[in-house]
């Protein structure tokens, strides 16, 4: 039998359960997940916790892109709840299309201490498909719009790394153009 005796262990209970992946987090770090984590990214409780949550993006640039965005807005705005649509990563480096929210219980500090929500997004997920780690970089490069030119300047690679790259991402989601290459990677921005 369950024990929800007292509003404390009821309360660690939901969360634990609940269907909704939850994260807690200090300054990026995992503090706690939820049950629901390890199911929608794959990855073991232990291998989570006190870890960034960097883990779970699918490159670098994004997280510190998506971490600077987030601060920010929450500092100047005064906000205390952030919500968007990004690209997350499984722990097999499969990338999905995820809703994010997040709640500061610090608004002086907003990284200080954060709960987040995630929830995978269908009609916007990537195939089924298995990225590199330098896909995984470029492929939110080409779905921002940038040219070849510009990622390979960005990432410190040659434009022509970058069109071997695109095409490779092309052959793998099976689109003729990059108009139907970027219409499979819609990027938060």
């Amino acid at each position: 039998m369950i024990d929800t005796s007292t509003p404390d262990k009821a309360g660690l209970l939901a969360f634990r359960e609940s269907p909704v992946a939850h994260l807690v987090l200090r300054y990026r770090r995992m503090v706690e997940v939820n049950a629901a984590v390890e199911r929608l990214f794959g990855f073991r409780r232990s291998d989570l916790v006190g870890r960034s949550v960097q883990r779970l993006y699918p490159s670098i640039s994004d997280f510190q892109r998506l971490g600077e965005v987030c601060e920010t807005q929450m500092r100047r705005t005064g906000a205390t709840v952030w919500e968007d649509e990004r690209f997350m990563q499984t722990s097999e480096g499969t990338v999905f299309w995820a809703r994010a929210r997040g709640v500061t219980l610090s608004p002086e500090d907003p990284f200080a201490l954060m709960i987040w929500t995630f929830d995978q997004v269908e009609h916007r997920q990537y195939r089924s498909v298995r990225l590199t780690p330098r896909e995984r970089e470029i492929a939110p490069l080409i779905g921002q719009g940038l040219t070849s030119r510009m990622i390979g300047e960005r990432l410190g690679i040659s434009t022509r790394t970058v069109e071997t790259h695109r095409a490779r991402l092309m052959k793998k989601f099976g689109v003729k153009n990059t108009a139907e290459l970027v219409s499979q990677i819609v990027v938060a921005i």
